[in-house]
């Protein structure tokens, strides 16, 4: 399972080092393509391999599912992992991320998110300010 936060540098070759507790589960091949929330999802090929076919298994009459598949799947990109750990980061990707130097990379159990390092710091204390009303909201629809 793939959790935590860590602080990263994009370096000059425009490559990220993953950590080191999720290089061995996320394998020599991953998935980057456009998040949510400014973000980059990061996926193992076998997670990414399950979402890309519950996504192309739905119906194409619908303007909403035609639109996230366009997003997800044509935005992703296959990148290699080298022996150190690190990826190389396209530009579009970078761009679309608004990502700088410091990045962080959080582990969000199936997949890894990379976030800009101020942009991060803005979502997640917005998101613990509205923790305690989420958890409510979920909890009086038997989400947790």
């Amino acid at each position: 399972m793939l959790i935590g936060e860590y602080r990263h540098t994009i370096d000059d070759k425009k490559r990220l080092s993953l950590p080191a507790k999720f290089r061995k589960e996320m394998g020599k091949t991953v998935i980057i393509t456009p998040g949510l929330d400014s973000c980059l999802f990061v996926f193992t090929t076998k997670s990414w391999e399950k979402l890309s076919g519950s996504l192309s298994e739905s119906s194409l009459l619908s303007a909403d599912k035609r639109s996230l598949n366009r997003y997800l799947l044509g935005g992703a990109t296959e990148v290699p992992v080298d022996g150190a750990g690190r990826m190389l980061i396209s530009e579009h990707l970078r761009e679309w991320g608004k990502l700088k130097e410091k990045v962080v990379v959080i582990g969000v159990r199936d997949r890894v998110e990379i976030w800009d390092e101020e942009q991060w710091k803005s979502y997640r204390q917005s998101a613990a300010e509205n923790a305690e009303a989420v958890a409510e909201k979920l909890s009086q629809v038997g989400m947790i």
